[in-house]
């Protein structure tokens, strides 16, 4: 048996310590919606943003429902928003945060399998990387450089062909 070992990088730094105004934005709008995720069930909010090549931002949070299947999340809202809002504009990068009542989420929350395929799915579109902020309660970054690193082996187009 050949065992294989995946690793990634996952950076760390206090909100503060953002220098670039778009990302501190970005992290923002992510945070704005939160406001308006419509979770009654679960009440777990997800505010997420995506920033484009050209410097615009959209945000999106999740909404459920009570048949759990046709609930959507926070980041794909988000994606979706920007495609069809601005279609030229490319996603270079996206924030999630969450949170939830009686309970500070100090972990990032990293996007659940069905997000990371769909951030990939982008990243295939448009060949190039989206780098992944995740924004805590008490206002810990963490960044990845591509979902790529979330999600090794993953499936994508090539085997459809």
């Amino acid at each position: 048996m050949i065992q294989h070992k995946v690793d990634f990088i996952l950076e760390e730094c206090g909100l503060e310590e953002i220098v670039d105004d778009k990302i501190k934005e970005l992290l923002t709008t992510a945070v704005r919606y939160l406001d308006i995720a419509y979770a009654p069930y679960s009440n777990f909010h997800v505010g997420a943003a995506v920033l484009t090549d050209d410097g615009k931002i959209f945000g999106g949070s999740n909404q459920e429902n009570a048949s759990y299947p046709l609930c959507m999340c926070g980041e794909r809202n988000a994606l979706y928003h920007t495609a069809m809002a601005s279609p030229s504009s490319i996603p270079v990068a996206v924030a999630i945060t969450a949170r939830t009542e009686g309970k500070l989420i100090t972990s990032p929350v990293m996007p659940c399998g069905a997000c990371r395929q769909v951030i990939l799915e982008y990243e295939y579109r448009y060949g190039t990387d989206i780098n992944v902020y995740l924004l805590t309660n008490d206002n810990k970054v963490y960044k990845v450089n591509s979902v790529k690193d979330l999600l090794p082996y993953s499936f994508d187009g090539s085997f459809l062909s």
